[in-house]
């Protein structure tokens, strides 16, 4: 087997650059290793959105206007995508999840506020066990997710493209596209974690993989949130 680099194909869409790498030159480690480093970087990254909402005031995080959050979000988050796309280096690839982990932190931290307490652990607990779920079953079934890639994809603009038009345009919101959302990222975290098997086993890629996990997760339980809130 010829070894290449498995940063060859970067570009700052996670999917099409993590997932697609099959060569490396790095040392790999055993699946069940894989999957660990897997779960306890996603573990830290939940574990700091949990510290930054019991510690930060939300009314601080937009102390300096709309705007100027929003480009610092972006501009945090694009440069934590970059990192881990484009580096071999586990230590760097963290430092680009962390860039990821905190603004995303700081965005919990405004939706939840609004909520009883008990209906964000009703959300967490529903997120918790829909992902356990969906990472089973990309094990067993992965391709049945390979299958469904495209049109995940293809719904996830559509999605998204519908929303900024009602709201740009409408001034409103369709329950029914949580619920959309919501089926959509189910798959999403069942194909990521069944494409994830499929690279070199290495430190790096473990991380990297945990972070495209991360987005899955979080986008899924932000819109049960929502869904159980106007319960």
């Amino acid at each position: 087997m010829t070894l290449t680099s498995d940063k060859d194909q970067s570009s700052f869409a996670p999917g099409s650059a993590i997932f697609s790498r099959r060569g490396t030159n790095a040392d790999q480690i055993s699946a069940n290793y894989f999957n660990f480093i897997i779960g306890m970087t996603l573990c830290w990254g939940f574990l700091v959105n949990w510290q930054m909402v019991q510690s930060i005031p939300p009314e601080t995080i937009l102390e300096y206007g709309f705007w100027p959050f929003i480009i610092a979000y972006f501009a945090c988050c694009f440069a934590g995508i970059y990192l881990f796309n484009s580096s071999s280096n586990p230590w760097v690839s963290f430092v680009g999840y962390n860039l990821v982990v905190v603004p995303f932190g700081c965005i919990i931290n405004i939706v939840v506020a609004p909520y009883d307490p008990d209906i964000v652990m009703r959300a967490v607990e529903t997120t918790g066990f829909i992902t356990l779920l969906m990472m089973v079953l990309g094990t067993i079934y992965p391709a049945f997710f390979f299958s469904i890639q495209r049109g995940l994809m293809v719904a996830l603009l559509l999605t998204i493209a519908f929303e900024l038009f009602a709201s740009f345009f409408l001034s409103k919101s369709f329950h029914i596209m949580d619920w959309i959302v919501a089926a959509v990222f189910c798959g999403y975290i069942g194909l990521d974690w069944a494409r994830a098997q499929q690279v070199p086993k290495t430190v790096d890629n473990a991380i990297d993989c945990a972070a495209a996990l991360y987005m899955d997760i979080i986008n899924l339980f932000l819109r049960i949130l929502r869904i159980m809130g106007r319960r």
